[in-house]
């Protein structure tokens, strides 16, 4: 293994998804650098210094409080990492823009910025900064541009790309085990060199083979072309759920079919009302959200209008607190803007996470109205009590294990169940009474002879 080259002090800009676990690792398996995690929300930097961390991950709290305060610290005083720090990730959040030329779709890249200001700004020494957010390619340029309009003299910099591949609910092990490490930077002496740097940091748990060298641009470049490739993928089933749920097919069974294919294989061929490439796949995407809902509002008498629906589920997916990008956003606006009152529960997302999210100004105009439509439950019994129907829109566990007889009691009739995760047993929910719909696949109405209403003759 190669000794660490000289970095001592690492800074990191950001105390979000990216930076919190990465560093946390970092400290665990190099415990002679010190490493700093920095951000201007001071709740942020307490909730990582206290007992319940800002976001769940598993594992990553026991990580944490082994190495919080030996070698891993956690704070506000950005000046004083700045100038400590050899090296810096930039790990700073960029929001899809809400205004102007992008609106809806294109990375916000002004923390970004920011950050590489206030590194002018402040530093004193020589650094080697380290793009770690998800940012558009020749986003280094840009930084590496405002960094030398602004350097002291006497100061220079590295500019490297170290994307990251993590996924949400996996964190800890994407980075314990990574398939690869990316690092981009200028080819040039001085630029290999900073490159080595970073590579000898990874090398104290990642096998040098697993460790690639690119250019800038090819490093940016292939961040966003996985996320690409693989949105493609997940475009490509969720197109065949619709043909399957047209035709009698199951989609889970045709995706293990394609999946045992060696070219093609089985990852990420789960159909599911997960959205994240080119505009088509981005398009098909969407069009699987909505065609999710549409079915909701199309089942509930083609009108959801004033009635309670429980939403199980608000994370992008289980094992994880992290709400960017999850369907249940999309579902809820949709059931909100229908006139529906929704009762969302999810373990580990916290409500004020819930709240923001549903009065962003992309998904919401009326934010006092998503006060009064909207309530936030501690369990999924208290949750679903006297709604109209149940959506799951994330696959916990616990979801699996819930005692649906007793949800049915305490429901109105009929019932509904939608699975946009088909994690259930749907046709031991079929014989309790609930009508059940999923995606990729058609199921028949209950035969029950429970009395679902004053109406019998309802269904």
């Amino acid at each position: 293994m190669s000794n660490n080259m000289d970095i001592k002090n690492i800074c990191c800009l950001g105390a979000g998804y990216v930076g919190g676990p990465t560093c946390s690792i970092i400290a665990l398996k190099c415990p002679d650098i010190k490493v700093t995690v920095v951000d201007l929300s001071k709740e942020r930097i307490a909730q990582w210094n206290s007992d319940k961390l800002p976001i769940y991950e598993p594992g990553l709290d026991d990580i944490v409080k082994e190495r919080r305060g030996k070698n891993l610290f956690f704070s506000n005083d950005v000046e004083n990492a700045i100038l400590e720090a050899d090296l810096i990730f930039i790990s700073v959040n960029t929001p899809t823009k809400t205004l102007g030329n992008g609106k809806g779709r294109a990375a916000d890249l002004k923390y970004v910025e920011g950050a590489a200001r206030m590194i002018a700004d402040i530093a004193k020494s020589d650094k080697i900064v380290v793009e770690k957010s998800t940012v558009p390619v020749r986003a280094a340029e840009s930084i590496a541009k405002i960094l030398s309009a602004n350097r002291k003299p006497g100061v220079s910099y590295q500019i490297l790309s170290n994307p990251e591949f993590l996924a949400e609910g996996t964190a800890v092990n994407d980075l314990l085990n990574a398939d690869r490490v990316l690092i981009g930077g200028e080819e040039t002496p001085e630029g290999q060199k900073a490159i080595e740097k970073l590579c000898s940091i990874y090398e104290h748990w990642i096998p040098r083979k697993n460790i690639l060298t690119t250019n800038t641009w090819s490093s940016e470049l292939s961040k966003l072309a996985a996320n690409a490739m693989l949105a493609q993928r997940i475009s490509s089933i969720n197109s065949l759920s619709a043909v399957c749920e047209a035709t009698g097919a199951d989609v889970s069974e045709v995706a293990r079919a394609v999946g045992l294919d060696s070219r093609i294989g089985s990852k990420f061929l789960q159909a599911s009302i997960v959205a994240s490439y080119w505009q088509q796949v981005i398009d098909m995407n969407e069009y699987q959200k909505s065609r999710f809902t549409a079915k909701i509002v199309q089942s509930l008498f083609n009108t959801v209008s004033g009635k309670r629906i429980c939403i199980l589920g608000f994370a992008f997916k289980k094992n994880t607190g992290d709400t960017r990008e999850s369907p249940a956003i999309h579902v809820a606006k949709t059931l909100l803007d229908e006139g529906a009152s929704l009762k969302i529960y999810d373990p580990k997302v916290e409500e004020s996470r819930i709240y923001e999210d549903l009065t962003h100004p992309l998904i919401c105009e009326e934010p006092e109205k998503v006060r009064k439509l909207v309530s936030i439950h501690q369990d999924a019994y208290t949750a679903s009590e006297g709604t109209h129907a149940l959506v799951i829109c994330t696959e916990w566990d616990e979801f699996v294990t819930l005692d649906y007889n007793k949800i049915y009691a305490g429901m109105m009739k009929p019932a509904y169940i939608f699975d946009g995760r088909k994690i259930l047993d749907h046709q031991a929910l079929i014989d309790i009474g609930f009508h059940v719909q999923t995606i990729g696949r058609k199921l028949h109405r209950p035969i029950s002879n429970r009395c679902w209403s004053s109406n019998p003759t309802i269904n």
